[in-house]
């Protein structure tokens, strides 16, 4: 049996051996050994400092934040970039810190789950799933305050959706509500992060679905949304007419009271005009009443005489002579002109 022993310049041969033999091993064979040991000490001290010098560094991304502890004591490293590390002693573990979404009431093939089963106010089974948009964005924390941040987060929202859903009554929750009910449950959830203080943070949550549980349901329902849908279209029709009508009506009060106005500037023009052409009679009156009043007769009768038959009649009734106006006469002057 042979016994190699580093940093000996022998080789021990058994005897036997060497009786079998007969002949010693050479020296040049001891030489060659030495070397080639030398040697691969030689390599694997070069990789061991190889992996000790790549060891000493680590990157962080721009969507990365990392925590270096050091015997047991965490710290964030948040630059990106190069950043070194003592070998054995720190350890180093990185965190994506971009926005990051979980599902909540379905699964990965968008089938509902049981925690989609959901009761409103008015005692109704309602199927309502989630969406929920999260950042970390205390790296530390996140990796050390709990066990699953993000199991945490889950089993807050589910509880925020539960207690909101059950203070709504089932056309809410399908039509009407669905706004409110978001801004709701997001508030909740942030006030029992902040509360907990897990390193996380919601960015949104929103409502993907939500429907009956049975079709019978279903059907009845969409039927109210359809007949909602109705009334606001007739509604936006209405107001649209409206909205045609009354700038016609408007322009048409206007021009009326713009013809009322017309009228009334008129008349008074007109009543004007006649006080003033009365006033000026009168004071022509005042000054010769006698020959006023003859003028005024006869003016009176240019304007009422040419329009004005005469007759005399008989006693009994019979016709006896037109006397005026001497139509016969008018007729025989107007010829001879």
């Amino acid at each position: 049996m042979i016994n190699l022993h580093f940093g000996k310049n022998y080789r021990e041969v058994n005897p036997e051996e060497q009786g079998m033999s007969g002949r010693k091993p050479k020296p040049e064979r001891k030489h060659r050994f030495q070397k080639t040991k030398k040697a691969g000490l030689v390599v694997l001290g070069i990789v061991l400092v190889l992996l000790l010098a790549n060891s000493c560094w680590f990157t962080i991304k721009e969507e990365e934040q990392a925590v270096v502890c050091t015997f047991g004591t965490p710290k964030a490293v948040t630059d990106p970039g190069l950043h070194f590390k003592i070998p054995l002693i720190q350890t180093v573990t990185k965190v994506n810190t971009t926005i990051q979404g979980i599902a909540v009431g379905y699964d990965s093939d968008e089938e509902y789950t049981d925690e989609a089963m959901m009761i409103t106010s008015d005692y109704n089974f309602i199927q309502v799933d989630f969406y929920a948009e999260y950042r970390i964005s205390d790296p530390v924390k996140a990796l050390y305050a709990s066990e699953d941040p993000v199991d945490v987060l889950d089993n807050i929202a589910q509880n925020c959706i539960r207690t909101t859903i059950g203070s709504y009554n089932v056309d809410a929750v399908l039509t009407t509500g669905k706004n409110e009910i978001q801004a709701n449950i997001k508030q909740m959830i942030m006030d029992k992060l902040e509360k907990y203080d897990i390193g996380i943070q919601l960015v949104s949550i929103s409502i993907q679905d939500a429907q009956p549980p049975t079709t019978e349901v279903m059907t009845a329902f969409k039927a109210v949304e359809t007949a909602k849908q109705g009334k606001e279209t007739a509604l936006n029709n209405a107001n649209k007419y409206r909205n045609e009508q009354i700038p016609q009506a408007k322009a048409e009060a206007d021009k009326i009271l713009q013809d009322a106005e017309a009228q009334k500037e008129s008349r008074i023009n007109e009543a004007e005009g006649q006080a003033s052409r009365f006033n000026s009679m009168y004071e022509e009156y005042i000054k010769y009443p006698s020959i006023t009043k003859q003028r005024m007769f006869y003016e009176t009768m240019e304007d009422i005489l040419p329009d004005m038959k005469v007759i005399i009649e008989g006693a009994n009734g019979s016709q006896i002579q037109q006397l005026l106006p001497l139509d016969s006469f008018n007729t025989a002057e107007a010829t001879e002109e």
